[in-house]
């Protein structure tokens, strides 16, 4: 067992940085400058959708600044070099085809291949040891949002259209199966998570009965939360399969106190961070110490937590690289956390996302508002940054 005291320095940005030459990390510097200006970012998302509708030639501009940050490429293919740069210094990549906000049947089908393609590149394959899709992404958000209601008119074709959806997942958690590639199921709006739940809980049944497989995504700043994963270990203890989840704090929190004013309803959402903040360790502890019948990600960008997980790793004897247990952040996000935790040894996977400029746009912007909107984030990123340039300076 591994009985080596904690050594983890956060704010070593030799190691946090190494995977970047001074003109990427000056790149890195003016984007994170960019993005701590609200007004910026207001006006900027739409801005960039108005250049879009005007066929504006932004494109290549998006590609040598946001995207190089934060996004792999417009296609599998093209996060090879992002993937090879992660796994030089021991990070994974969590492949995530980042397309949102789709309509169509021929458009779910096709996400559903490329989440295929995504595990089939994954296969026998240690530098990515996970992948991801949204539920979204292989149906209509309206139709997972009557199903979550249990609206009693629900039509026929309604009926047959969410059968489509089961069978894209399905087919995605097999191919994930047959491959043994682990696979995670996003979590989205509290509207539709019961559903999601659902199908999480239909998939984990049908192939996490020898390991977990397939991983459900709970989000920690719903104060529910805590108390459905602990029913969900129940669950799957007396359903016979192993349980996966990944812990996030979450991804709507906005959007979920404003539907819930709106609709006269109790939000979902806890009183305080610190209250998130509580719930999130609570829940990484429940898992260490059921981590014979647990998998876990912990998908964090929080210092504290991170630290949290490494020390309860080692007060239950658990070696650094367990492989029931990692650490996940956002690609060109927390690079302090991902690096310094690689580096000593435990399991980093960090989100690669890729997908056509266009349609990818989504994310970013979510991206951008999620920095600008978590106290301390985009800050914290650039004395960072700041910090290793000072570094580099002094070494010339």
């Amino acid at each position: 067992m591994n009985n080596k005291i904690l050594n983890l320095d956060f704010s070593n940005t030799e190691i946090a940085f190494r995977s970047k030459n001074n003109s990427e990390l000056q790149t890195s510097y003016y984007l994170f400058k960019a993005i701590g200006i609200n007004w910026l970012v207001k006006m900027g998302t739409p801005a960039i959708e108005l250049a879009f509708k005007l066929r504006l030639p932004i494109k290549g501009l998006i590609k040598k600044t946001v995207y190089q940050q934060f996004v792999g490429g417009e296609n599998i293919n093209d996060c090879e070099k992002a993937i090879e740069n992660m796994h030089k210094f021991n990070i994974g990549t969590i492949l995530d085809y980042s397309v949102e906000g789709k309509e169509e049947e021929n458009d779910f089908d096709h996400t559903c291949a490329e989440t295929i393609l995504t595990i089939k590149k994954a296969e026998n394959n240690p530098k990515i040891p996970f992948c991801v899709f949204k539920v979204t992404g292989l149906g209509r958000f309206a139709l997972l949002e009557k199903m979550n209601s249990g609206e009693a008119n629900i039509t026929e074709g309604e009926l047959a259209e969410y059968s489509r959806v089961k069978f894209r997942i399905d087919k995605i958690c097999k191919a994930a199966f047959d491959r043994n590639v682990r696979i995670f199921i996003d979590a989205e709006e509290s509207w539709i998570q019961t559903t999601i739940d659902r199908l999480a809980h239909e998939m984990m049944l049908k192939f996490n009965k020898q390991q977990a497989i397939v991983f459900n995504t709970i989000q920690l700043y719903r104060h529910d939360r805590l108390a459905f994963l602990k029913d969900s270990l129940q669950l799957a203890k007396d359903s016979g399969y192993f349980l996966g989840v990944k812990l996030v704090r979450g991804a709507y929190m906005e959007k979920e106190s404003k539907r819930a004013l709106e609709n006269n309803y109790t939000n979902p959402i806890q009183p305080s961070k610190e209250a998130s903040d509580s719930d999130y360790d609570a829940a990484l502890k429940f898992c260490v110490e059921n981590v014979s019948n647990i998998s876990i990600c912990a998908g964090t960008h929080n210092e504290a937590s991170s630290r949290i997980l490494a020390e309860l790793m080692q007060s239950h004897q658990l070696v650094n690289n367990d492989q029931r247990v990692y650490f996940s952040q956002l690609y060109g996000m927390s690079d302090n956390l991902s690096y310094n935790l690689a580096n000593a040894g435990y399991n980093v996977a960090k989100y690669l996302p890729y997908g056509p400029v266009k349609s990818v746009m989504p994310y970013l912007f979510r991206r951008a508002a999620e920095n600008t909107s978590v106290k301390g984030q985009t800050s914290r990123e650039l004395k960072l940054i700041m910090q290793e340039k000072n570094r580099r300076a002094k070494l010339k």
